[in-house]
């Protein structure tokens, strides 16, 4: 008997915790450091931003912290999500390899950022808290926040990124839709957006300018709170039920993973996906490989340095170790949106540093010519920053092919490209262009790294 190609657990399997990897690694990562005293911040230096559930699940080391049952009954609007074999996309390679996607754009939102979402709303309205403000690059985390909000009847407010604001107006459109008020970062409505429109009117944006308008607006309002849709712990935490869930569904069909892929931006869905399989590694139940894939324009890991950095363009945040391009450094507008930050979650970059993982990174026509592929084959228009994965992922298979090695491959298909159709013109017209970030770029944003 053959094994299924889709594989749907049922809303009885939704994990019931998160899992906390904290708790399992070898050391603990560097602590956040407050950029005044460079002392660690401790609790209330983040109340002013964060609830205090969402503090304490921040510097949690309990391996499995449970989720609560208001949560997961808005998880059952989507979740489980499905573990489909790619088998018409292997046919297509003509590879040996078994390649698996969990596919998370089932969601409201059509990506993975809910499943933080939902929690963060849910904690700040359960903390009498009235309104979040956010920053958002694609437009899939101002999506998926605009939606929480809804569910708890939250104000939302998000900057997104000029670049993307002017490249994907549905998504802008989605917020709304939801209740959202939504502005192009950056923004008059800001002193940080004031700033950097007085230095460069025709500013394309970032992610770092875009956190400093949404933590300057709710720093200066009681009654509002930021949320975050990558890099903290706390974030990265919420996503593993992504893994929970794909290690189950591997294990119903006997399935062991070789190779575990997935796209990096902050590194929260690579997160959600991968530290579920890391603990079973790190027990010796299983032995995967565990690799990251990043863009060229934008690469964190391959290109960055491993230091303490802001957080954010103004330096409003804590000082966190991580892999950075540098606090001001502001990419190319490449199609991947999502994956367009100058840093990387301070947690994964500790792990790059232990070797518990590698990383690679890719261009972003090579990108979207493995998502046409993929498409073509299983149906789905990926979200450009899955495209990422993808495109490791075939390489790898075609590698299989040569060999005829038969690994056991499995990725997170973090959203669908429904809101992305520009970009895919862009990239079938022949009019995309690759961006490779040369050095003396990187090197002049490193020049300004605060002095630890």
């Amino acid at each position: 008997m053959s094994k299924p190609t889709k594989i749907v657990l049922d809303e009885s399997r939704i994990p019931r915790n998160w899992y906390n990897v904290l708790a399992d690694l070898p050391s603990p990562p560097p602590p956040p450091l407050h950029p005044g005293t460079l002392q660690p911040v401790g609790p209330d230096d983040l109340a002013p931003l964060f609830p205090m559930p969402l503090i304490e699940q921040e510097v949690s080391t309990e391996r499995f912290i449970p989720i609560p049952e208001e949560v997961l009954d808005v998880y059952r609007l989507w979740r489980p999500t499905p573990l489909i074999r790619a088998r018409r996309l292997e046919r297509a390679l003509g590879t040996p390899a078994r390649i698996y996607y969990k596919y998370e754009g089932t969601s409201p939102a059509g990506s993975h950022k809910p499943n933080t979402a939902v929690p963060q709303a849910f904690y700040n309205a359960q903390q009498g808290i009235r309104r979040l403000t956010t920053e958002t690059g694609a437009g899939q985390w101002g999506s998926a926040l605009s939606f929480a909000c809804a569910q708890y009847g939250l104000d939302c407010e998000v900057w997104m990124v000029r670049a993307s604001y002017d490249q994907k107006p549905y998504r802008k459109l989605l917020m709304q839709v939801w209740g959202a008020t939504v502005h192009a970062s950056p923004s008059p409505v800001t002193e940080a957006g004031r700033k950097v429109l007085a230095d460069d009117p025709d500013s394309p944006g970032s992610l770092g300018i875009a956190i400093s308008e949404a933590v300057e607006v709710a720093a200066q309002h009681e009654d509002t709170r930021y949320a975050l849709g990558s890099v903290l712990n706390h974030v990265l935490l919420h996503q593993t039920v992504i893994g929970e869930e794909a290690l189950e569904q591997l294990a119903a069909v006997g399935e062991t993973p070789d190779l575990i892929v997935g796209c990096t931006g902050g590194g929260s869905n690579f997160g959600g996906l991968a530290f579920p399989f890391l603990r079973e590694k790190l027990v010796g139940r299983m032995n995967p490989e565990i690799r990251a894939v990043e863009p060229a324009a934008c690469p964190s890991f391959t290109k960055g340095v491993y230091a303490y950095d802001y957080g954010d363009t103004a330096g409003l945040t804590p000082l966190m170790k991580m892999h950075t391009l540098g606090h001001d450094f502001v990419p190319d507008p490449i199609h991947a949106g999502g994956l367009r930050y100058h840093g990387m979650s301070p947690l994964l970059s500790h792990m790059y540093e232990l070797g518990l993982f590698t990383a690679v990174a890719r261009t972003q026509t090579e990108c979207f010519e493995a998502g046409v592929r993929f498409a073509r084959a299983e149906g789905i228009v990926p979200a450009p920053e899955p495209t990422h994965a993808l495109a490791e992922t075939i390489a790898e298979a075609l590698r299989c092919k040569e060999t005829g090695e038969e690994k056991v491959i499995v990725t997170a298909l973090c959203g669908h490209g429904h809101f992305d159709l520009a970009a895919y013109d862009r990239y079938l017209s022949g009019a995309m262009e690759d961006f490779e970030l040369p050095q003396e770029r990187i090197e002049a944003a490193l020049a300004h790294l605060p002095k630890v």
